[in-house]
């Protein structure tokens, strides 16, 4: 019995370790949901998204490097503050499996 938990958790620790690549919004027309507790927050998410839209449908070819990087600190400051907006807690399934595992050897 004792041989089996540790290549339980040996196999669980394996999986948990393995590094998958995810790459979110990656494909073409994925858009980035935003989930906010307050009307305001929405409304501001919304409008942010809305010009990150803009921007990206914005033919860029016509535009000086100046004009460029002014558009680039644009997305990231916009991109920021929708994260911050967002809020959450991720737990990766690696992390997920292995505390369920722990909790059914420990109980």
């Amino acid at each position: 019995m004792k041989t089996l938990k540790i290549w339980i958790v040996t196999a669980v620790l394996l999986l948990s370790c393995a590094s998958t690549e995810l790459r979110a919004g990656s494909e073409k027309g994925a858009t980035r949901k935003v989930t906010t507790e307050t009307p305001e927050s929405a409304a501001r998410a919304k409008i942010l998204l809305n010009r990150l839209e803009e921007i990206k449908a914005l033919d860029k070819s016509k535009l000086t490097s100046a004009e460029k990087k002014q558009l680039r600190n644009e997305v990231k400051s916009s991109k920021k503050e929708l994260d911050e907006l967002g809020g959450g807690v991720y737990i990766s399934v690696g992390a997920i499996i292995l505390i369920l595992v722990l909790l059914i050897i420990f109980l």
